[in-house]
């Protein structure tokens, strides 16, 4: 009996050093390491794509970025052939997904992975602090702002709302003119007017470099022109229906990412700037590392290691 026992012993023993000496196993199945996003072709969204990539990579995944129009990416998650977006615009886009959220084909993770976004009128600080703080106070300054109102390309929502006040003379606005323009050319006559210490109105948004490079303020008193309190946005993450129970690891990770308009700002400068987003990523998470622990908390590599050391590591950390 005791030769047998210690024969079990020395079996039981040679087991758990094959174990430890064997790979740890994948969290993900195999059809879990490609990660499908959809990139609506914004470029916020096209940063925090960039970002989210560049951790999974550095997990060991290999992410896959589709360019997909809205309609498309929706439909695309909705037959699984996308994983993820990063893009839900709410309100913006929420006529759009309805449909999809009604029956259950697409998940909505909450909470959303960007908050403090907004669309509305913004005017250099200068202006502010002179006195044009609300829509209100724009008739008041006819005169110093030309009645001009600077949007974005023709045929925006944004454009038909600015234009409705005007028809309707909402805040006195009647003899107002809207200046549509592409955002590039828009961008050029607020620098313009700022280096002539001119005054403009112009439709501003965040996040975007507009934030960073020009010293501006936003109106508020909208009454819901651009949307509730004064054009505030949401951003969420879509997935698949099932992907937060098919590829659970990979689910953790996206569950987890949370964005900073200020972040946002920054990246999309040097995307805006021509550099390769994922260059512009991998950059501003070496600067920035300490965005990485809330990320991967709980979150482990393709093959089941901590993931936090592995991305640091990736990102020569």
């Amino acid at each position: 009996m005791k030769l047998r026992v210690k024969a079990l012993l020395a079996h039981l023993a040679c087991l758990a050093t094959v174990v430890a000496a064997s790979p740890a196993l994948a969290q993900d199945p195999s059809t879990c390491r490609a990660v499908h996003f959809a990139d609506i072709g914004w470029t916020d969204i096209t940063s925090t794509t960039a970002l989210a990539s560049t951790v999974f990579e550095g997990l060991g995944y290999q992410p896959v970025t589709t360019v997909a129009s809205v309609p498309i990416s929706f439909a695309g998650l909705k037959s699984k052939q996308l994983d993820v977006s990063l893009g839900y615009w709410w309100p913006v886009q929420e006529k759009a997904i309805t449909p999809f959220i009604d029956s259950k084909s697409i998940q909505v993770l909450q909470p959303p992975n960007l908050t403090g976004a907004k669309a509305t009128f913004a005017v250099p600080s200068y202006e502010y602090d002179a006195g044009l703080k609300t829509f209100a106070d724009i008739a008041k300054h006819r005169d110093q702002l030309d009645g001009k109102i600077y949007g974005i390309e023709p045929g925006s929502s944004a454009n038909a709302a600015i234009q409705k006040m005007i028809a309707s003379n909402q805040f006195g606005l009647g003899d107002f003119k809207l200046i549509e323009s592409s955002e590039a050319g828009m961008l050029v006559s607020v620098d313009r007017a700022i280096r002539a210490k001119k005054w403009v109105v112009f439709l501003g948004w965040e996040p975007h470099p507009m934030n960073i490079q020009i010293d501006m303020k936003y109106l508020t008193g909208s009454d819901g022109v651009f949307g509730p309190n004064d054009g505030e946005a949401r951003v969420y993450t879509l997935t698949s229906p099932d992907f937060l129970t098919r590829c659970p690891n990979a689910g953790k990770l996206v569950s987890n990412l949370r964005f900073s308009t200020q972040l946002e700002n920054v990246v999309m400068q040097s995307v805006m700037n021509k550099e390769k987003p994922t260059d512009a990523a991998k950059a501003y998470l070496k600067k920035n590392p300490q965005v990485l622990d809330a990320w991967l908390a709980g979150v482990k590599t393709y093959d089941g290691k901590d993931g936090l050391p592995a991305v640091k590591a990736y990102l020569g950390l």
